[in-house]
């Protein structure tokens, strides 16, 4: 020990400290893992466990001992600012034993409680520290009284030890310590990255199981409790930027604007919560989603853009078109969020990177799920991105089929495999799935159509040049579609599935307007067995989609979504296009009107010309602009209250 001590010098302490901690939280996860062995056993789990949690682990001591390590380096020694550095290191290694060990012993009653490790609900109790002590003392006292015992001792033990940590220390000359902090620094940050992609070690990243509590497992709780905290500063709320609206007639107005009558809403805790009924009474049918990457409507000619797509074209004139739909918004995790769970944007990031919506946030995979639905995600990239494979397994996704389950592709890029091979997958899939007669539901994202647009040679006649640019991407992306139809058209599964082919939004949302329409638009498509052509004029929006899917495949259900049931007859001043870039907020009637809200400046009112593209300041109705200020803030309203969740709060409307 004392020659380890003379070798590392003054950051003895913090390699004493970092092996201790990883022995805490090993113990730990290990215990826990024990304790849920049945759960562990049944996602095939352990391996995963014990390597991607030293994984977390290393980073979360990275994170936690950087800091110190590198002071440590530049400025410990004998002489007083060394001796003062080592006070503050003794409490910084006290205080952080503490709250590795506090937040371990807290996860038990925690999982007990909310079948999770701790997380946002953690940090959210102390904005109320009367009522929750109240709570603890009330129903926790033998958890408290553990509590408080751990942390003393953890405490009076961790400042004791630290003591012998620092003493007897050999320092390093004058000259090496810039070299051994430079080498410090580096080290800690790989460590605390985990990785060498443009994004660092997520939890999205070593989730791997459709039950969420094992995926927590994997984490520890300081970083569980942290990485909710930082999540949490992103959740930005309608409420914080955009003029003031009681929450009752939020809730009136957004009721109002549904093709539900007043009596047919079921619950005041899930204002939204109502029986839908499907408009085909035969077997359920299997439902895919192919969404396409940033292909907006502009590269369509049939829906007034460029030739970029002859498939998609063909596709609009054998199924059930729309010439008027529009993404919610401008980045993949949007309409990720409208498609599969129906709900309305948020100047907040998307539900699918929020900590709050990663379990218990209502999705129509969930919905299927407990209808006898496999339900899986088929991308030809690396699900962790943008926090798709864990919000997806989290909210009723069981079966992962992204880039590592790919059999030798034909080309790979930047993001994955082509679109040919993603849709080959998704045939395969689909073929295996209909041979065993159960029902199915596919998200099946492409990837093929993004910067820095690779893609197979010798497939299409480019649209321009150079080889790699948006429109030749968008033609390659729209070859892959046409091929995959030409495959589906054929196969056991055709007659048995409605499909829809929608983009998640356009390629890029352009322009000096404060919502820039045209670049929302967007194709959408129904096809399938049954589905017959039509090209429908009717203003529509990616909230839409879900329950029309619903619909069209016979699954009756009872769900909080807002969006139409475009099976049905929807009046006109209700149709509607919702559409979020970044803060701003935009409404569209079917005659064109428009409501934009905007941080700081309140509520204006605007003439779309969807000839020219532009907006023109104009009167809008008074009642037009309360359903559009509604609706804007009815996303913040519903996630803050979990309106919106598989199992509806607590009665919000009697507060």
């Amino acid at each position: 020990m004392s020659r380890l001590k003379n070798s590392l010098g003054p950051l003895y302490p913090i390699a004493a400290t970092a092996t201790v901690v990883l022995f805490i939280f090993f113990i730990s996860r290990i215990s826990l893992a024990l304790w849920q062995t049945e759960r562990v056993n049944d996602a095939e789990g352990w391996s995963h466990l014990l390597v991607s949690g030293l994984r977390i682990d290393i980073s979360s001591i990275c994170y936690l001992l950087i800091l110190p390590a590198l002071l440590s380096s530049l400025i410990s020694g004998e002489h007083l600012i060394g001796r003062v550095w080592h006070t503050v290191l003794r409490v910084w290694i006290t205080a952080g034993l503490w709250l590795v060990v506090y937040m371990e012993v807290a996860t038990v009653p925690f999982i007990i409680e909310y079948d999770l490790r701790p997380n946002r609900l953690f940090i959210e109790y102390l904005v109320y520290p009367k009522e929750v002590f109240g709570m603890l003392w009330t129903g926790y006292k033998l958890e408290l009284f553990i509590g408080f015992l751990v942390s003393v001792v953890t405490v009076v033990v961790g400042w004791k030890w630290s003591k012998h940590l620092i003493v007897d220390l050999r320092y390093p000359k004058w000259y090496w310590r810039p070299a051994i902090a430079l080498f410090v620094v580096a080290l800690g940050v790989m460590g605390a990255r985990s990785s060498l992609g443009h994004r660092p070690l997520n939890p999205a990243m070593v989730a791997f199981s459709s039950d969420p509590l094992v995926n927590d497992l994997v984490l520890n709780s300081s970083y569980s409790v942290i990485f909710a905290a930082k999540q949490m500063g992103a959740e930005s709320s309608a409420f914080k930027l955009y003029p003031l609206m009681d929450s009752k007639k939020i809730i009136r107005e957004v009721r109002a604007n549904m093709l539900v009558e007043d009596d047919g809403f079921i619950s005041e805790s899930s204002p939204t919560l109502a029986n839908h009924t499907a408009s085909f009474n035969g077997k359920p049918k299997n439902i895919v989603i192919l969404l396409l990457e940033s292909h907006g409507a502009r590269y369509v000619s049939r829906l007034g853009g460029i030739d970029a797509s002859p498939n998609l074209n063909k596709l609009i004139d054998e199924g059930w078109a729309f010439s008027r739909m529009y993404a919610t918004g401008t980045r993949s995790v949007r309409g990720i969020e409208a498609v599969t769970t129906g709900f309305s944007p948020t100047p907040a990031r998307s539900v699918v990177k929020l900590g709050k919506s990663q379990t218990n946030f209502f999705t129509i995979a969930d919905l299927l799920k407990d209808q006898g639905y496999h339900t899986q995600f088929i991308y030809g990239g690396e699900s962790h991105f943008d926090n798709m494979k864990s919000f997806f397994l989290g909210n009723g996704f069981t079966d992962m089929q992204d880039f590592p389950t790919f059999e030798s592709p034909e080309f790979v890029g930047s993001w994955g495999v082509s679109d040919e091979d993603l849709y080959n997958k998704a045939d395969s899939q689909f073929t295996q799935l209909a041979a065993k007669g159960k029902p199915f539901f596919s998200l099946v994202f492409s990837s093929s159509n993004h910067s820095p647009f690779e893609y197979p040679d010798n497939k299409i006649t480019p649209y321009n040049s150079p080889k790699n640019t948006v429109e030749n991407a968008v033609k390659y992306a729209d070859f892959a579609v046409g091929a995959f139809f030409d495959k589906a058209k054929k196969s056991n599964y055709w007659d048995n599935t409605i499909f829809v082919v929608v983009a998640d939004h356009d390629a890029r949302a352009t322009g000096n307007l404060p919502v820039p329409i045209g670049h929302f638009k967007i194709p959408a498509i129904i096809l399938g067995g049954g589905i017959e052509p039509r090209f429908d004029t009717r203003l529509a929006s990616q909230l839409d989609i879900p329950p029309t899917l619903l619909s069209l495949a016979g699954v009756s259900s009872t769900n909080p979504m807002i969006g139409h049931d475009l099976t049905k007859d929807v009046p006109l001043y209700k149709q509607r296009a919702m559409m979020q870039r970044d803060k701003n907020f935009g409404w569209m009637t079917a005659d064109n009107n428009v409501v934009v809200l905007r941080p700081e400046k309140g509520i204006s009112t605007y003439r779309y010309d969807p000839d020219t593209d532009t907006l023109t300041e104009s009167k809008v109705e008074t009642n037009i602009v309360e359903c559009a200020h509604a609706h804007a803030m009815w996303g913040s309203l519903a996630f803050n209250e979990a309106f919106y969740t598989a199992q509806p709060s607590l009665d919000f409307l009697t507060k």
